[in-house]
């Protein structure tokens, strides 16, 4: 294993420690946990905004911690889910008064433990909504979930959402426009490698020379197809033609694209994919109203991309234009 660390069981504190020490001023480390919130939360009047998961996935999700977006973020270790003492002690660092809304990728510990963490906020008087996000098309059920899992579709969510909440939306506002944006975008990815876990200190699965495998999880489960690698526009064709084929857009409509880098894939080789993907759309009559390339949810440094669009209404349009000072989503 060759990787630029000082412990292997120190990676998520170190990183934490560094990322505080990159953006004092817009982010802030709650004591004897690993929660960064808004360096000005918690807000009073406005509606806090928590999500985060297990670290390996950066930026996501400390990235987006910041106006505009979340008011804190739950940094787990390594893919492996914050337990609920620490999502409490982010609920509790971004309550303004107005509630508290989680967003939560749909894996069993995260959805288990932000709910145990939901459940210990209410019953010291917090009011707490949440959504859970489950873009992925690729597979039903893995080892991680039950039903479908959350992927970089939930960076759209944490946009909106975000938004939602920075221009005064209630709890149940924010919760109608999450609820909208999981109802209308679908994601799928793939993979060229795996990635090794610092603690584990070997790849978590193998692919040969010339495989990819289609539909992976971005805890390296696997996908439906492991099969030889072919060119990018068949990769983007696959993977855009399986996501059509799940979720309703007719021609004419607006919609988001992220092509998003699973940690190890040159942007280069994305907007190559982007290329292929915007043709497909434009072929079906379908308007890419924005369009976001880059690295928004990881993998540790799995090579691989996935591939997401969002269904949008004017509402969800306002709502995505609206401005961010995340670090890893400025706008």
């Amino acid at each position: 294993m060759k990787k630029i660390i000082n412990d292997p069981d120190q990676v998520v504190q170190d990183m934490v420690n560094g990322y505080i020490a990159a953006y004092p001023e817009k982010v802030r480390l709650i004591p004897n946990t690993l929660v960064l919130a808004r360096k000005e939360a918690p807000i009073k009047g406005k509606v806090g905004l928590v999500s985060g998961g297990g670290s390996g996935h950066e930026p996501a999700h400390a990235g987006y911690v910041g106006k505009g977006m979340l008011d804190a973020a739950v940094a787990g270790e390594v893919f492996t889910s914050p337990t609920p003492d620490q999502v409490l002690e982010a609920i509790k660092a971004v309550d303004g008064g107005e509630g508290v809304f989680l967003i939560i990728k749909n894996y069993t510990g995260d959805v288990l433990n932000f709910e145990m963490a939901a459940e210990m906020a209410e019953a010291e008087g917090i009011q707490v909504e949440k959504v859970i996000v489950n873009d992925d098309v690729a597979v039903e059920d893995s080892s991680f979930t039950t039903g479908r899992r959350g992927i970089a579709g939930t960076v759209l969510v944490h946009k909106i959402a975000g938004a939602k909440a920075e221009s005064g939306g209630s709890l149940k506002e924010i919760k109608q426009v999450a609820d909208k944006v999981v109802a209308n975008v679908r994601s799928m990815g793939m993979a060229l490698t795996s990635c090794t876990v610092p603690a584990a200190g070997k790849p978590s699965f193998t692919l040969k020379e010339d495989e990819m495998e289609i539909g992976i999880g971005i805890h390296g489960e696997p996908g439906i197809e492991r099969k030889p690698i072919t060119s990018a526009d068949e990769i983007a064709t696959e993977l855009t033609n399986r996501i059509l084929e799940d979720i309703e857009i007719s021609k004419g409509n607006n919609i988001a694209v992220m092509i998003n880098g699973l940690g190890a894939t040159p942007e280069m080789e994305l907007y190559i994919v982007n290329e292929k993907v915007q043709g497909i759309l434009h072929d079906n009559g379908i308007h890419v109203y924005r369009t976001f390339v880059g690295e928004y949810m990881t993998s540790l440094e799995m090579a691989g991309i996935s591939i997401t669009l969002l269904k949008l209404d004017d509402e969800l349009k306002t709502l995505l234009d609206a401005g961010s000072e995340a670090p890893a989503f400025r706008s």
